[in-house]
């Protein structure tokens, strides 16, 4: 059963490894939209725009979400933005997360309340989460870590965290079993300070 699947940073016995993310695409409304959400309030470079190669009459455009990893949207001007919560089902994507720099998280909120956006705030065990939602109604989630893990550590730190909550007979990973990893891979991490949140179960108002 897949609940058995062990969990491991170790790369799988598998014909394929991928080396990363290169980007997402999402079907978007219009340009002007899209880039007011995520260039304008969220700080996304548009680094690439053309043609949608495979339908000329869409423009393709491109974001850097801060990492040089890259989000897409295939946008056309008579499409309009529709809010409302986008279906969920089978092989749809249920959101799309994205990280901000821990002394920046309260400031992010307060850009989101200016712009009037609804979000909810959460304390996820190991990480801050907000949710919010785009101009078309798609998920977005914006995170930042409790502690200052290494990126090219993340991996090995996550299933460390994992072995040490499943031990500890811990239904979710919280905060002292990643300090917990932390202390035995022999990484220095502080917790940051972070706003008071309820942890449990929801998203977007």
């Amino acid at each position: 059963m897949s609940d058995d699947a062990p969990v491991s940073d170790d790369l799988p016995d598998s014909p394929i490894h991928t080396t990363g993310t290169d980007h997402i695409t999402i079907w978007g409304s219009n340009a002007e939209d899209t880039i007011e959400f995520y260039r304008d309030l969220l700080g996304m470079p548009l680094v690439l725009r053309q043609p949608n190669l495979d339908d000329p009459s869409q423009t393709h455009l491109f974001f850097d979400t801060g990492d040089g990893r890259i989000l897409t949207f295939f946008v056309s001007d008579d499409r309009q933005s529709d809010a409302r919560p986008q279906r969920s089902g089978v092989g749809a994507v249920h959101h799309i997360a994205l990280r901000v720099a821990p002394d920046r998280f309260q400031e992010m909120m307060e850009a989101l309340d200016e712009a009037g956006k609804g979000y909810n705030v959460f304390d996820r065990g190991i990480f801050h989460s907000v949710y919010t939602r785009d101009n078309n109604g798609l998920v977005v989630e914006i995170t930042t870590d409790k502690f200052d893990v290494p990126d090219d550590r993340r991996a090995e730190v996550l299933a460390t965290t994992q072995r040490i909550r499943e031990e500890a007979g811990a239904d979710y990973a919280g905060e002292e079993h990643m300090a917990e990893a932390l202390e035995e891979l022999g990484l220095e991490a502080e917790a940051h300070d972070l706003p008071d949140a309820e942890s449990g179960v929801g998203g977007v108002e």
